[in-house]
């Protein structure tokens, strides 16, 4: 398969990118700053993330459209805003997670985030339950930048008047240079920020003006220490086509109403796991002293018994240590619980940690 490149490869090269290949394409990891630096300039001032390589999908329709959707996506779609977002997911007939996604309702229907890797299949899934009837775009021209951190609005509102006004998990059309782009207030950092959805040649232009106005580059490396630091999944490690919603925690996602009333994709599982019949947990870990529990690391009970095992795990800049996530049998998952951990052959102490491991910023 053809490696793919965002609209902005050639000025991450410029700004001192190393690169990585990730889901098709090749990503900047990081910059010259490096990976803690990064992560500690978006939690401080402003950073810029390239996230063009997620779906953008666009679904148009009306009042049938929120109804046929429900029947994939558990969400209580009927009551959501005009310009108002709600994460979510597409689910399976066993009750695991096909994607995580960011529903947002728009003037002619919804608008779709979708993970990169993801994309495809998902508007395929997506395509074959709506059954043609609706009007299906997965944007080919569309790049999507998010610009998090606690001085995000400030920066933004200077070149982008009106943005700082959007609350969190809301969005609106703004004009830049004559051009309609897409604003949500939202991001995968923990922080306040904002995404864009702008036209592919406009990209680079709006990119420069951010980076002149003090804003720093930022790759996955530190959007990924980032997010977990926030306690927030990442497709294919955290949660997969064999986790529940349940297990993984997100029950907050599911509206109260499809909660009771179900009528989606792998409800009658997710309804077991609500009504007691859950035997895992995804929590946090934390390892004592420096050890780093990557992916895959097993979890043992004090007593040698294995329990679980890790899906994600780093150091966390802003809370000065090792920080993991995983999943461990329910009668272990309450936090303060000591655990073992099993890394090269030797087992080291660490107890499981409410989430987040950092305090969220949003702006409410």
């Amino acid at each position: 398969m053809d490696i793919q490149k965002t609209a902005l490869y050639n000025y991450h090269k410029e700004l001192g990118a190393k690169f990585v290949s990730f889901a098709g394409y090749e990503m900047p990891v990081q910059y010259t700053p490096g990976i803690v630096e990064e992560h500690k300039l978006t939690r401080s001032n402003a950073g810029l993330f390239d996230v063009s390589h997620m779906g953008q999908l666009l679904i148009e329709g009306n009042e049938e459209l929120a109804t046929e959707l429900e029947k994939i996506i558990p969400i209580d779609l009927k009551k959501i805003k005009l310009n108002q977002s709600k994460y979510s997911f597409l689910t399976n007939d066993a009750g695991g997670i096909y994607d995580d996604l960011i529903v947002t309702k728009v003037q002619k229907g919804f608008n779709i985030i979708l993970n990169a890797a993801c994309k495809n299949s998902d508007f395929k899934i997506i395509s074959s339950s709506l059954k043609n009837k609706f009007k299906i775009i997965l944007h080919k021209n569309l790049s999507l930048i998010a610009l998090q951190g606690p001085k995000s609005s400030e920066i933004l509102d200077k070149i982008i008047s009106g943005v700082s006004s959007l609350k969190f998990m809301n969005g609106n059309k703004f004009s830049y240079n004559g051009k309609d782009l897409y604003i949500t207030r939202s991001g995968y950092t923990g922080e306040d920020g904002f995404e864009i959805s702008i036209p592919n040649e406009f990209v680079e232009d709006l990119a420069k003006k951010l980076i002149s106005q003090d804003v720093k580059p930022i790759g996955l490396g530190a959007r990924d220490t980032l997010r977990l630091e926030a306690g927030l999944c990442l497709y294919g490690h955290d949660i997969n086509e064999s986790t529940s919603p349940i297990e993984a925690n997100l029950k907050w996602a599911i509206s109260k109403r499809r909660r009771e009333e179900g009528g989606f994709t792998g409800y009658e599982k997710i309804k077991s796991d609500l009504n007691g019949s859950l035997n895992r947990l995804r929590v946090g870990v934390k390892p004592e002293g420096k050890i780093i529990a990557r992916e895959g690391v097993k979890i043992f009970s004090e007593d040698d018994k294995e329990i679980g095992s890790i899906t994600s795990g780093t150091f966390g800049p802003s809370v000065n240590g090792p920080i993991a996530m995983g999943y461990v049998k329910l009668n272990f998952s309450k936090p303060g619980t000591k655990i073992l951990l099993e890394v090269r052959g030797k087992k080291y102490g660490a107890k499981i940690s409410e989430l987040p491991f950092y305090k969220k910023n949003y702006v409410r």
